[in-house]
């Protein structure tokens, strides 16, 4: 199995968690202005590191060193005023783009795992 470069994981895991933030919110309402704020709460860098941290643990060492290497990516300059987020939404993408290609059962598992903590975070 070839690896990919680790930027690659975090595209492709940025566009399979938005499309999954996209096919939850867009059951949520028709207006959209409320559908854009629904999806960029949650596609945002703050939200991202803080599902990484809810999860971290649960990590393989083969993905923790997945994270820790994503973590520490040159940063753009556009994204420097935040650096720590940035990083952990980088490590949080990177690891949602490696399950896409390698163990779609755990990135399921934990898409499914956080359907009710999303639903309940919309609603409110």
């Amino acid at each position: 199995m070839e690896e990919m470069n680790l930027r690659n994981y975090a595209y492709i895991g940025d566009a399979v968690w938005e499309l999954f933030v996209r096919e939850k919110t867009v059951k949520m309402t028709d207006n959209a202005k409320n559908l854009h704020k629904l999806t960029t709460e949650r596609v945002k860098a703050s939200y991202q590191a803080e599902l990484l941290h809810s999860f971290e643990n649960d990590l393989t060492d083969e993905e923790k060193e997945i994270a820790r290497r994503a973590r520490n990516l040159p940063i753009p300059i556009a994204r420097r005023s935040n650096q720590i987020e940035y990083r952990q939404a980088t490590a949080f993408e990177a690891i949602i783009g490696w399950w896409y290609y390698y163990d779609k059962e755990k990135l399921n598992k934990f898409l499914d795992q956080i359907k009710s903590t999303l639903q309940k975070k919309i609603s409110m």
